[in-house]
């Protein structure tokens, strides 16, 4: 049997003198120049504000609603609709217990309404026109971008706050009691109706906490800057943290508005919500600064 022959070894070439060098690699890009050419900016830390921000960013948004109430009671009459029809099926059903929740909770989903008065202030501010068929445009436009993940992370956390509510309300009061709170109310302030409260509240105040350190400038950044929700996320935190004692009584004051605005039927929400909406946009320009 024959083997092939083994191949002649071929010798290296000779270099040629004449030969221009080869180039060095071409170096690692420079990060800014990244930028220049369309990427995402880095989001600058947040600014450190005072308590007067409040009164400041409550101003401006009743202001931006004076400016346009059309945009405002447009977008609240979708919430105040949704409030009265979900209260006449508990009603009809004889769940009426099933609005506690619901009402405690409405804080958790409010700022989600506010996208398209985002926009409204957002054009005020920047002196464009207010016409309906450019703002509805962009409140549109925005199922391609971010906010839709934002609403996810908010509707399923508003949708385990009413399981747990309802989890808590059974274990502490049981199933009997559920049928009964609204025809005697008075189970709800002795013995363990007190200590139900108690823990709920401290529940409900983390599921409120943590969603509003969300959305408090995350909501209005991804619509204003091209950036991804858990960028957004990250540095709506970090504003949070940087005015704890700031965004704790922004936190309260919007939750007392809002409540004030759910007890006449719903109807005080047509007021609250439009101005709590364009107050929310101020203060997000008031905790992230500007950049290019």
């Amino acid at each position: 049997m024959s083997h092939p022959a083994d191949p002649v070894p071929r010798p290296n070439p000779l270099p040629d003198p004449t030969r221009p060098p080869m180039p060095d690699p071409m170096p690692d890009p420079d990060p800014a120049e990244g930028r220049a050419s369309g990427e995402a900016d880095e989001i600058p830390p947040p600014a450190v504000i005072g308590f007067d921000a409040i009164g400041g960013a409550l101003r401006d948004g009743w202001r931006d609603f004076r400016r346009a109430p059309g945009f405002g009671l447009f977008f609240a009459a979708f919430y105040v609709a949704g409030g009265l029809v979900l209260s006449a099926v508990a009603l009809a059903a004889g769940q009426e217990w099933w609005l506690i929740p619901f009402v405690v909770g409405f804080p958790l989903i409010a700022p989600f309404a506010a996208v398209g008065l985002y926009e409204v202030s957002r054009r005020i501010e920047a002196g464009e026109a207010l016409d309906w068929l450019s703002v509805m445009g962009v409140v549109f436009a925005q199922k391609d971008r971010q906010v839709p993940s934002m609403a996810m992370v908010i509707l399923l956390m508003f949708m385990f706050w009413v399981f747990v509510a309802h989890t808590i309300f059974a274990l502490f009061m049981g199933l009997q009691a559920l049928t009964n709170i609204m025809s005697s109310p008075d189970l709800m302030l002795q013995g363990r109706g007190l200590v139900m409260l108690t823990v709920g509240t401290a529940i409900g105040a983390g599921f409120a906490a943590v969603l509003f350190a969300i959305t408090v400038a995350g909501l209005p950044l991804i619509l204003d800057r091209e950036v991804d929700f858990i960028s957004a996320i990250i540095a709506s935190f970090g504003a949070v943290a940087a005015n704890p004692g700031v965004m704790l009584a922004w936190a309260v004051v919007v939750a007392v508005l809002l409540f004030a605005g759910i007890v006449p039927l719903f109807l005080g929400l047509f007021v609250a919500l439009p101005v709590l909406g364009h107050a929310s946009w101020h203060m997000y320009r008031r905790l992230i600064p500007d950049w290019e």
